[in-house]
């Protein structure tokens, strides 16, 4: 588990790369990625089943949270070549204004335990692309897969002298997890958990001007129509109901059944 003083080690190491991470070139960062997004190909079958046997969700669940990775590192690695500024007319003459974005920095995720791999891949790999550096903290009661996730990146990224771009710190309680909330060189926070939280890490990180990305509780509803495919809506009604057995944020709650009459005046 990591401490205060690991945690404030990981910040250190990223602060350090931070800059050589800002200057590479944007399709290099998209040729590290693909190296990573490799190895998740290679171990999917594994990592998938390790998703199944701590987290708890079934096997083809487990497999496809490892797909989601694979699918948003793909769809980074197109960003890194496509991605870019405007260039506008100035009114002075013989002059343009070329526009050009820039990396925030340093960033934290936190994730829940319901999905252990997949939510770390949207956030890293997109954030990675854009030339940011990302600590995260998984749930603690999915550690494993943390490790197993984490080292599929730090394998490529050190190779690539480049291994404090991706961390990770582990932490019982509330220890790490508000180090993260609270830390003013961590300029945007993605958390996902309750709504509850939700409001806490808000209030924290906007109090001091930074950013958020917030994936909180659901409360979903299927609307059914009177000429739908009944048998259709009653099985996807049933795997949106009990998928993960019931425990995201996507599950639906409420089922509603629209009758539609028509009247010819």
């Amino acid at each position: 588990m990591g401490s205060s003083d690991e945690y404030e080690s990981c910040i250190n190491n990223m602060e350090e790369i931070r800059e050589k991470w800002f200057d590479l070139p944007m399709p290099r960062r998209g040729i590290i990625l693909q190296e990573i997004g490799d190895l998740f190909k290679k171990y999917k079958k594994q990592l998938g089943s390790l998703v199944t046997l701590e987290m708890g969700k079934i096997l083809s669940e487990g497999e496809g949270e490892v797909q989601e990775i694979i699918d948003i590192i793909d769809y980074a690695v197109g960003l890194s070549r496509t991605i870019g500024g405007k260039t506008l007319s100035s009114e002075r003459e013989d002059h343009q204004i070329l526009e050009n974005w820039n990396p925030l920095g340093l960033i934290g995720v936190i994730t829940a335990f319901n999905f252990p791999a997949a939510v770390l891949g949207w956030n890293a790999a997109i954030s990675m692309v854009c030339g940011n550096l990302s600590i995260w903290k998984g749930s603690e009661t999915t550690n494993l897969i943390s490790i197993a996730v984490t080292k599929i990146f730090s394998q490529v990224l050190e190779k690539w002298n480049f291994g404090p771009v991706f961390t990770m710190c582990c932490g019982l309680g509330k220890t790490i997890g508000e180090r993260i909330v609270n830390d003013e060189r961590l300029k945007l926070i993605s958390f996902t958990g309750s709504c509850q939280v939700g409001k806490y890490v808000s209030g924290s990180v906007h109090s001091r001007f930074g950013r958020t990305i917030l994936e909180l509780g659901g409360n979903n509803a299927m609307s059914v129509m009177d000429d739908g495919d009944q048998n259709l809506a009653l099985s996807s009604a049933v795997f949106a109901a009990v998928g993960t057995a019931g425990q995201r944020c996507t599950s639906l709650r409420r089922l509603v059944n629209f009758l539609f009459f028509f009247y010819l005046f």
